[in-house]
């Protein structure tokens, strides 16, 4: 293997490396095993094809620049472009610690376009889990228990009967890595009971391609084949705009979803707009005052 040494604080050297070997070198130590990782090897792959120097001592501003606008090129949308950064980031953050390669560029953030949030109304929640139960009662009652918990569908299915007590259930297996309680409604409960001869948890085992075929075929037999967005993760969805419209604070809207951040909470703001028609009373007094005045 073709390898450059050079001199590192004027001590120790540094050998040329590349960002697969680092994936291999770190890869296990910054991610836990899973489909977060294999979604992470997948995005630092595509960036290291799209170096055009793949091998480097440094990873430099022009590296990172010109690795952007090829993922631009490629036609990779600005928050594809932020998540394949994010694990690029945490990679060479790690590399850098080590002393493996030189000082890191800036990470800029591309800015994101905030895009509409599809979620199902009361009476499409109905026809769509009925559509669902007719073909798969385990599925509907995994929708149920999606809807009202705002789980992943990664972290259902890693759901196991010991993180179930009483009228709380833990998820440990998620998206953040951070574990997280949420407390069930009187259906979720009932959803998952039904499953209690099932071997590891309320949801294991489930196939993830045949739910996906079963809810593609539930969404034409209820005439919504043309709504693209209508996918899985809009229980998720419907659940924090339930919360939120309902009069939650949006801090507890992050916690009940597992968000590390509060801006992806944020999303869900808008609507709580019903908050801001107690501004009215204010703005009519003033207005009618001005009347008067004048």
């Amino acid at each position: 293997m073709l390898t450059t040494r050079i001199a590192a604080g004027g001590s120790d050297d540094v050998e040329a490396t590349d960002l697969l070997e680092l994936l291999d070198r770190y890869g296990a130590v910054l991610w836990e095993d899973g489909r977060h990782r294999s979604n992470v090897t997948a995005f630092i792959t595509d960036i290291h094809m799209k170096l055009r120097a793949p091998r480097f001592l440094q990873f430099s501003q022009r590296m990172l620049d010109d690795a952007v606008s090829r993922l631009k090129e490629a036609g990779n949308s600005n928050a594809t472009v932020n998540r394949k950064l994010s694990a690029l980031s945490k990679l060479l953050r790690k590399a850098y610690r080590m002393g493996d390669i030189g000082p890191l560029p800036e990470f800029t953030r591309q800015k994101e376009r905030q895009g509409r949030i599809r979620f199902l109304e009361q009476e499409e929640e109905e026809r769509l889990f009925s559509a669902i139960g007719a073909m798969s009662d385990i599925f509907r009652r995994l929708c149920i228990f999606l809807v009202d918990t705002g789980a992943r569908f990664g972290e259902a299915l890693g759901l196991r009967w010991n993180d179930i007590h009483g009228r709380m259930a833990t998820f440990w297996i998620t998206k953040s890595g951070r574990s997280r309680s949420v407390p069930l409604t009187e259906r979720a409960q009932k959803a998952i009971a039904a499953s209690g001869g099932r071997s590891l948890g309320p949801f294991y085992g489930i196939d993830r391609q045949q739910f996906r075929k079963t809810w593609l075929k539930a969404r034409q037999q209820i005439g919504l084949s043309h709504d693209k967005d209508l996918v899985p993760h809009v229980l998720r969805h419907t659940c924090a705009s339930r919360l939120v419209r309902g009069g939650i604070d949006i801090r507890r809207v992050q916690m009940w979803l597992g968000h590390q951040t509060l801006t992806m909470t944020m999303r869900y703001a808008h609507l709580a707009s019903g908050d801001l028609a107690i501004c009215i009373p204010v703005l009519e007094k003033a207005s009618q005052r001005e009347i008067r005045l004048s």
